[in-house]
C-alpha cells in the first residue's frame, strides 16, 4: 500500500425507514452516536426529548456500539428499569477509497461491514414475541453469573491425564526425532554415531 494513499470514507446513510425494528411508531428521538460524541450531552438532550415523547431508539454502529449501549442502561436506570427494550444488531456498509500516488495505478475501493446496534427504549409495552425483547425490571441473576463462572474456570485448569489420551489414541510414547548437528542426521535420541567404541 507504499503506492496509494487514503481517500475518503463513503458510509450508508442513516434512514429512519431502515431500523430494523419493526412497527416503529411515526414520532420517536433518534440518537445517533458517533465516536466523538459525548455521552453527557447525549443523556441531556434524551431525557429533555423523552419526556415528551414516550420512544427513543439508541444507534451506535463500530466504535460507537459501547457507548450507545451505555447511554441506553444509563436511561433505564434513571427511569427505575421501568422502560420496555427491543434490541436489534445489524451492520452498515462503509466504502473506503484509497488513491494511486502512480498514474498507472487504479484507485481501490475496500467495502467493510461494522456491526451496528439499535435499542429501543418504550413507556409504553412492546411485542412480547419481538426477538430481542425485554422486559421492565428484568435483571441478572448473579448466583447463575457465578454459577458459569466457576464452570469456566474449572474447564479453562482442568487437564486430560495422559492416560485418558492414549485411550483415546492422541498420545504418543514415541519421543520425536531430533537433528543431530554433529552428523546432520534425525536421531532417535540416541548418541551421536562418531561416538568412540572400543
Amino acid at each position: 500500500m507504499d503506492h496509494y494513499s487514503k481517500g475518503k470514507n463513503v458510509e450508508e446513510p442513516l434512514e429512519k425507514n431502515r431500523i430494523p425494528i419493526p412497527n416503529l411508531p411515526s414520532e420517536f428521538v433518534w440518537m445517533q452516536v458517533r465516536g466523538g460524541s459525548k455521552m453527557k450531552d447525549l443523556l441531556t438532550y434524551a431525557f429533555k426529548e423523552f419526556e415528551a415523547a414516550n420512544f427513543v431508539v439508541w444507534t451506535g454502529f463500530g466504535p460507537s456500539v459501547g457507548k450507545a449501549v451505555s447511554c441506553a442502561e444509563i436511561m433505564k436506570r434513571e427511569y427505575n428499569g421501568e422502560l420496555y427494550q427491543i434490541t436489534k444488531i445489524c451492520y452498515r456498509l462503509v466504502q473506503e477509497f484509497w488513491d494511486p500516488k502512480i498514474p498507472e495505478l487504479e484507485q481501490i475501493v475496500v467495502e467493510r461491514k461494522l456491526p451496528m446496534i439499535h435499542i429501543l427504549l418504550s413507556k409504553e409495552p412492546l411485542n412480547t414475541t419481538e426477538l430481542g425483547y425485554q422486559g421492565p425490571g428484568v435483571k441478572i441473576n448473579m448466583e447463575d453469573v457465578d454459577e458459569i463462572a466457576e464452570k469456566r474456570k474449572f474447564i479453562q485448569h482442568s487437564r486430560t491425564p495422559t492416560k485418558e489420551f492414549a485411550a483415546l489414541g492422541v498420545g504418543s510414547k514415541k519421543r520425536p526425532k531430533k537433528w543431530n548437528k554433529s552428523n546432520k542426521k534425525f536421531d532417535k535420541g540416541q548418541t551421536s554415531s562418531s561416538s568412540k567404541t572400543e
